[in-house]
């Protein structure tokens, strides 16, 4: 145990102090702070002690230097039980401080409201990491505390133990204290690679926030959990059972498509990763079922991303199927009324979400790639007209959408498409032929298409035979990229056969 009988306290968030102060008062803490935080104890009516009158060192350079003083970290690292230590203690007159309260100057919310660089660079705290790091080091013999969520377990250590601390919380609160500085410090790292255009560095700092524990990972004896950079940025689960790792799977892989699709429209359907129908038709209950009209079979138990607010026309449409999640943009009271009848089906609300720097991750053991995620914004600047026959408008139009949905699709991808709706996805299969194949029998088991087909291949054909099965199929405009040593084969049979055939110029492998 070690008695607490002064403390220092340096907040920023200065937000429930007073219960706090009160602990301290009680056990005759004495309390030293400095600039707006020992105003804020003084507002309060509680005693405290000057930084500059406890150290008789003024603070300088506007407030850059305050508790950089040996007297603060003589106070905070010296070991009790050393006897040196104690010795350079009282030669110097100085005095212990077993408590360190203390909050960072707030630089990650400074860099999303400002970009502003010298404002910024004055939010990066030095003088709180230091003494947090000092005292966190020091954990034999003091407490540190660096969030106002860990003030109750303080106080609830003191009056369990008479205003001391058990070495099992000071450890705790130690471990906490580090992950505190190193997350800080990963925040403005990360601020300057991005400031000197650097997405590379030699050494790459992730920092991210728990947002929850799950209960197991892809399957139950693995173990799984949510984090994010942004916890504001977050999904709002507003209904049903509680989400696994493999619905969090699939909700990104939904979303990323729902964000790609014109505001406020469209709808997709996903199952294990993979879409199984999307449209971007305006009307919010047509792009529905013709998404579902995709492959109904496969979209049983999948999930549903709405870019749109759902009604209570598309809530009695969606029970009608068993479905493990809702995503949308909202849900007005007699859709949620409708939906919720279902008690496990989970609705989840992701109209606070934004998808603004996204980065993939793919990791094992000590090894992580990283890129960019694929969220090229298509025009018809990216796009060339190989084949005689030239598209239309309308063609042009669905040639994109088709591309689009097939960048968001396991490679080898190929994609049918009619009227700004999937009819027909081959996915993930190690021959490009075998994927044609897969989107062909979707088409011809499900649609009933009268209006012109288009198709689109996330890479280039290797050969005739994919191209060849496509417009067998009726496919009469395709869109895949260039680069294969048989591209002017490929032109040829388009030719031959009036097809309208147009080259991209990006290549969109999704592994």
């Amino acid at each position: 145990m070690r008695k607490i009988r002064s403390a220092l306290i340096s907040l920023s968030d200065k937000s429930n102090l007073k219960s706090l102060l009160q602990e301290l008062r009680r056990n005759n803490v004495k309390i030293i702070s400095s600039g707006g935080t020992f105003k804020a104890i003084r507002k309060l009516k509680f005693k405290c002690l000057d930084v500059s009158d406890f150290t008789k060192f003024k603070e300088i350079l506007n407030g850059r230097v305050k508790t950089l003083h040996p007297k603060i970290h003589a106070g905070i690292l010296n070991k009790r039980n050393k006897k040196s230590h104690s010795i350079d203690i009282r030669k110097n007159n100085f005095e212990n401080i077993d408590l360190v309260v203390v909050n960072f100057y707030p630089f990650e919310k400074t860099i999303k409201q400002t970009k502003n660089h010298s404002k910024i660079i004055e939010n990066i705290d030095i003088g709180g990491p230091t003494m947090v790091r000092a005292a966190a080091k020091n954990y034999n013999d003091v407490t540190v505390i660096t969030s106002v969520d860990h003030y109750s377990e303080l106080i609830n250590e003191l009056k369990k133990n008479k205003g001391s601390t058990s070495l099992k919380f000071r450890e705790k609160m130690s471990r906490l204290a580090f992950s505190e500085t190193a997350y800080y410090d990963a925040v403005i790292s990360n601020y300057f690679n991005k400031f000197n255009n650097i997405n590379f560095p030699k050494r790459k700092i992730i920092y991210t926030n728990l947002v929850e524990n799950l209960r197991y990972g892809e399957n139950p004896h693995q173990m799984g959990a949510l984090y994010s950079q942004n916890i504001k940025n977050k999904l709002e689960q507003i209904h049903g059972k509680t989400l696994s790792y493999n619905n969090y799977s699939d909700i990104f892989a939904a979303l990323t498509i729902s964000k790609s699709l014109p505001k406020n429209a469209g709808t997709v359907i996903v199952k294990h990763g993979n879409p199984c129908g999307v449209s971007a038709l305006k009307n919010n209950l047509d792009s529905y079922e013709s998404a579902l009209g995709s492959d109904p079979i496969s979209a049983f138990g999948g999930i549903v991303s709405c870019n749109y607010k759902i009604t209570q026309k598309i809530a009695s449409k969606l029970n009608k199927i068993f479905l493990e999640v809702v995503i949308a943009n909202g849900f007005d009271k007699k859709a949620l009324k409708i939906l919720r009848l279902k008690k496990n089906l989970r609705l989840v609300d992701s109209s606070k979400i934004s998808f603004d720097e996204v980065w993939k991750f793919n990791s094992i053991d000590n090894f992580s790639l990283i890129q960019s995620e694929d969220k090229k914004i298509f025009s018809k600047k990216d796009f060339r007209i190989v084949s005689k026959r030239k598209p239309s408008r309308s063609q042009l139009d669905n040639l994109m959408f088709a591309f689009n949905v097939c960048r968001y699709t396991k490679s080898n991808a190929i994609v049918l498409a009619c009227n700004k709706s999937t009819i027909g996805i081959g996915s993930g299969q190690p021959s490009r032929i075998d994927s044609c194949e897969t989107a062909i029998n979707k088409m011809s088991k499900f649609s009933k298409i009268k209006d012109e087909i288009v198709a689109a291949s996330d890479a280039f054909f290797p050969f005739v035979d994919g191209i060849e099965k496509l417009v067998q199929s009726g496919a009469s405009a395709i869109v895949q990229p260039a680069g294969s040593i048989r591209d002017k084969e490929i032109i040829k049979f388009a030719n031959e056969t009036n097809t309208v055939l147009v080259f991209s110029k990006t290549r969109h492998f999704r592994h």
